[in-house]
């Protein structure tokens, strides 16, 4: 009897172990044209050929959805990002600054956190960004269109104090 108990147990916990781990979720199916399911850390996909639309999202735990972007060189960008958490911007405020390669983040971080008056984004810097959104709180999304001719990998923050440490990433140009 002790066999068929220690027997029945290990079954059970291997088989919630399977169903638990590995479970990927689907985008509805109203978005599977335009989105594809995606884990932390995958880029977002680009949905055209003629414009690359890239969409990030920012949360109220200090992070964005993604961390690498990935656009084609000389088109038009047409990037979203949408502030998915409920604190206002004041106390959670969220961006998005893409910087041009080789720009020091940690620099450019320290000057941003003294740059109230102008959302965060140092005046001193302006060289440095290639393109920001604005500054936005829970529920707000900002679109900004540009366009990048060169290829590289160009970093992107949040600059609201304290949150470059964990909102970052890259947007890849091939």
């Amino acid at each position: 009897m002790n066999k068929k108990v220690k027997f029945s147990t290990i079954l059970l916990m291997g088989f919630l172990a399977v169903t638990s781990c590995g479970k990927k979720e689907t985008a509805p199916a109203d978005q599977t044209e335009t989105t594809e399911p995606s884990t932390e850390g995958e880029a977002a996909p680009v949905t055209s050929t003629e414009e690359n639309v890239l969409v990030i999202e920012g949360n109220d735990q200090m992070q964005f959805n993604v961390n690498e972007l990935r656009a084609v060189a000389g088109k038009p960008i047409k990037l979203t990002l949408k502030h998915v958490g409920q604190i206002p911007k004041e106390a959670m405020g969220h961006n998005l600054v893409i910087l041009k390669e080789g720009t020091d983040q940690a620099d450019f971080a320290l000057k941003a956190n003294d740059a109230k008056a102008t959302d965060y984004i140092p005046e001193s810097e302006k060289a440095s960004i290639i393109a920001h959104t604005k500054l936005l709180g829970g529920g707000e999304e900002d679109t900004i269109e540009f366009t990048i001719d060169k290829k590289g990998s160009y970093p992107f923050v949040c600059s609201f104090p304290g949150h470059v440490a964990m909102m970052k990433g890259v947007l890849i140009v091939e």
